[in-house]
């Protein structure tokens, strides 16, 4: 292949590439936007059961607030390693003592005396100081008998524990095994059923929430999410009121729902819901009023899981949105 052929090759393939970067990448905008955000109690790390609405289950969350369980077995990892990476007592002592006969056979050979000479000088004193080390083992196990002796024995020792012992130390293992999604029925968390007042509540609060975004209704947002919802949707509001847009949702019509999961935390209920519905979302230019993303006249079909929230005595809120997977 000539220059001439590769130059012009070369010029398609740069103008190709150009056009592909000039071209806009068309953002969800609406409650959410597509992303993953909030929580789900103990079951945040573990994904929702797949449902008839959403087969292929759900995205992880992106952003929460429940702490996630690498940080602290990472410390623990990195501990580990630490001590694997420390070298013993013993092999610091064998090295010594190595390096020791080493050095004595070499000043023997250099002295004139013979290398092996050298050597047989020091294994007196080695033999010297093994005796002194196993009279201090011997004396130090003798202590530590005693010592084990004159300590008060524990009633029942050996004997199993009473049940009220050893639960709570089940319990905590469950909760990281939820935590690190090991399964999504921990013991902590029991079932509870639904009534239709509940599903209804649900359907309300995806046409209210959404109505409060699209009217940068703050107070009405915080009656109906949880205080991790109304951080990451006031973020979303205040960025887009820094770049001059608006972003506005209507005609939010559910089409279908299933429930997922739902269970209780202590004094919380918890509810998991896959929900297809239709709306129509489009961000504005504030100033203006011109469309830049989304369409202001034909609606669109999401596929979410709604988490929601309700503490004993409550109202349910919002408590976080995945993204269908």
């Amino acid at each position: 292949m000539s220059l001439i052929s590769l130059a012009r090759r070369g010029r398609a393939i740069a103008f190709l590439a150009g056009a592909l970067l000039i071209v806009p990448v068309v953002a969800e905008a609406r409650p959410g936007g597509g992303k993953s955000f909030g929580s789900r109690g103990m079951r945040t790390e573990s994904a929702p059961s797949r449902t008839d609405t959403a087969p292929n289950g759900a995205q992880p969350f992106q952003r929460s607030a429940t702490p996630s369980p690498a940080a602290p077995m990472a410390g623990a990892a990195g501990g580990a390693a630490a001590q694997a990476a420390r070298p013993s007592m013993a092999r610091n002592l064998m090295m010594g003592l190595g390096a020791g006969l080493l050095g004595a056979g070499l000043f023997g050979m250099l002295s004139g005396s013979g290398f092996f000479s050298g050597l047989a000088s020091l294994a007196g004193v080695f033999g010297f100081l093994m005796q002194i080390a196993l009279i201090g083992g011997l004396i130090w196990l003798a202590l530590r008998f005693f010592r084990r002796r004159s300590e008060p024995q524990l009633a029942g020792a050996g004997a199993p524990l009473p049940r009220e012992a050893y639960q709570p130390q089940a319990q905590n293992q469950a909760a990281r095994m939820g935590m690190m999604g090991g399964g999504s029925a921990a013991p902590q968390t029991q079932p509870i059923q639904l009534t239709g007042e509940d599903f209804n509540a649900f359907e309300r609060l995806l046409t209210e929430v959404n109505a409060a975004y699209s009217n940068e209704d703050e107070a009405g947002l915080r009656q109906r999410v949880t205080p991790e919802m109304f951080g990451y949707f006031d973020e979303d509001l205040s960025g887009n009121a820094k770049k001059g847009l608006v972003d506005r949702v209507s005609d939010v019509k559910l089409l279908k729902g299933d429930l997922a999961e739902a269970w209780r935390e202590g004094d919380a209920d918890y509810a998991t819901v896959a929900m297809r519905f239709s709306l129509i979302n489009a961000l504005y230019e504030r100033a203006s009023g011109k469309v830049v993303d989304g369409n202001a006249t034909v609606a669109q079909e999401v596929t979410e899981h709604w988490t929601f929230l309700r503490e004993r005595g409550g109202a349910w809120k919002l408590s976080g949105i995945q993204a269908a997977a």
